[in-house]
């Protein structure tokens, strides 16, 4: 998994409406890139939600927020829709940004071993740069530890 302090890799993916969105199109900005599981799922609608609640007050501290899963557009279209999200939902079906920012990796559940999307969060700051890593995510009001680390920056 990236460190704090180190380079964000650049990506470029599809929201929920068909357009491609990458990092680079955010530059001056502070960007929240949360990696999820599954959309429509409990513990991801949570954290969403929970993003969702906090958007404005993280607008306000100059950053937007990025959801990353390797669901599809049309699902993500579906989970936008149903839950008011007003940030952007990407498509990451090949995992490779998942993979970029050590976001995939062996799960376990059930007692069985598979590969998938480790919940993470990444702060990057106005320049690229790493600012906070949250490698493991509880999603209950991870919106409202964001705009603590943003408050703080």
């Amino acid at each position: 998994m990236l460190q704090e302090g180190q380079k964000a890799p650049d990506f470029a993916l599809e929201n929920s409406r068909g357009e491609r969105v990458s990092l680079g199109d955010f530059t001056g900005k502070r960007v929240v890139v949360y990696f999820y599981p599954k959309d429509d799922t409990p513990g991801c609608t949570t954290e969403a939600c929970s993003f969702r609640d906090h958007y404005n007050d993280i607008l306000e501290k100059g950053a937007v927020v990025l959801g990353i899963s390797p669901d599809s557009v049309a699902s993500h279209q579906r989970f936008q829709s149903k839950f008011e999200l007003p940030f952007h939902l990407l498509s990451d079906p090949k995992h490779e940004t998942a993979e970029a920012y050590g976001a995939w990796g062996e799960k376990r559940m059930y007692g069985k071993t598979h590969m998938g999307i480790l919940r993470s969060t990444f702060v990057i700051d106005r320049d690229g740069t790493i600012l906070k890593v949250f490698p493991k995510v509880k999603p209950d009001e991870h919106g409202s530890e964001i705009l603590e680390v943003l408050s703080q920056a």
